[in-house]
């Protein structure tokens, strides 16, 4: 950590972006990006079933976790621009634009919640910015980990945990219906998790009487096809691409594990300190794996075969879960548009990359994975 801190004191000098640095500092740069990310991610998770129970409050403890992981964010910005070490124009590019936009969306939040005291729903304006933001962050660290991240023994650990900040940024909108469905029948067992004055806000809001119509329009406030075409289109979408970029068998379902075992502990936690449960998306490492072993199809056929495959046993786990432990309410037909949507991301993917890759994907001539590409074998 000493040698760490005077790396940084004394490159602590105006550079142009790409510019030359120890490799040491470079990788505890990203580093602490994990750890940014990290007490980011777990802020919004502690943070969205705080709202299934109470009221806003700014200084809420989520918030305070969620704002030490931004401010770590900004120093983090704010060296890479300075110096240049860490991150080439583009990738400084999706990190300043990221961060930009976050830090123009909070507090148009507070603002929201000033105004309506509180969002019904995730989907909201507002929040669709705090996600932009967010997403744009993990964009650009991902392409920075692949540019400059090669050689160091976390590689692939790290890229999976890049990948993983895109994944629960994605999803996090569909934790509203996954929270929302054990919320509604904690209501109708006459055990609610959210207290008097937040069930009478949501139904004050509606401007009707506390009924069963006001508490399902606070906790399911969306039709019963997003949950799953969301999940398969941004969820599914995101392992895709990361198993594709990435490069290596398994790393979808890598991922999706990653993620499952993260909620599966938050929701331990929660559940022990009285917070409100959510369902979690075990069906989702079904479509990981479906989408892994998809890669040993022939790359012209895949981008439909595999579409129609890994859509397929998505929802077919969905029903499982659904029928066996929990999920949010489906609408199953959904699955006939979330297909074809879904082949042809997978084939606009595939030809983007096929035609880019090598060229202008990235600069220079590298995709994401850098320069180990040439050790990587092709998908």
């Amino acid at each position: 950590m000493a040698g760490t801190a005077e790396l940084v004191r004394s490159h602590w000098t105006r550079g142009e972006p790409g510019r030359e640095a120890p490799q040491e500092l470079v990788v505890a740069l990203y580093r602490w990006w994990v750890v940014a990310m990290a007490l980011k991610i777990t802020g919004a998770t502690w943070d969205i079933c705080w709202h299934f129970r109470w009221l806003r409050d700014d200084l809420a403890p989520p918030h305070m976790i969620n704002t030490v992981g931004t401010v770590i964010v900004i120093g983090l910005v704010i060296f890479h621009t300075y110096t240049g070490i860490g991150a080439d124009r583009a990738t400084l590019r999706w990190m300043q634009w990221g961060l930009g936009i976050f830090l123009v969306a909070a507090p148009l939040d507070v603002i929201n919640h000033r105004i309506n005291g509180l969002d019904i729903t995730a989907w909201s304006p507002s929040h669709a910015l705090l996600y932009l933001g967010t997403g744009l962050m993990s964009v650009g660290l991902i392409r920075g980990w692949a540019r400059y991240g090669g050689g160091d023994r976390y590689y692939y650990p790290i890229a999976c945990f890049l990948w993983f900040t895109v994944l629960d940024n994605f999803l996090f909108l569909n934790q509203h219906q996954e929270y929302g469905v054990l919320g509604l029948a904690a209501w109708e067992r006459g055990t609610p998790y959210a207290e008097d004055i937040l069930l009478q806000f949501a139904a004050d809001d509606l401007g009707r009487p506390l009924d069963w119509i006001a508490v399902k329009s606070f906790t399911l406030p969306v039709p019963d096809w997003v949950y799953p075409t969301w999940a398969v289109m941004t969820g599914l979408g995101t392992l895709l691409l990361a198993r594709w970029l990435v490069g290596r068998r398994w790393t979808a379902t890598t991922i999706t594990a990653g993620y499952l075992v993260f909620r599966c502990v938050a929701w331990g936690l929660l559940a022990a300190a009285d917070f409100p449960i959510s369902t979690v998306p075990f069906f989702l490492l079904a479509g990981a794996v479906a989408i892994d072993l998809s890669f040993r199809l022939a790359s012209w056929i895949r981008p439909f075969a595999g579409a129609a495959i890994v859509t397929a046993v998505a929802y077919l786990a969905l029903w499982a879960q659904q029928t066996y432990l929990a999920a949010p309410p489906v609408d199953y037909w959904s699955a006939l548009y979330t297909v074809v949507m879904f082949a042809a991301a997978w084939w606009g993917i595939s030809y983007l990359l096929d035609t880019e890759r090598g060229r202008r994907l990235l600069s220079r001539g590298q995709t994401m994975t850098g320069a180990r590409e040439s050790t990587t074998p092709k998908p």
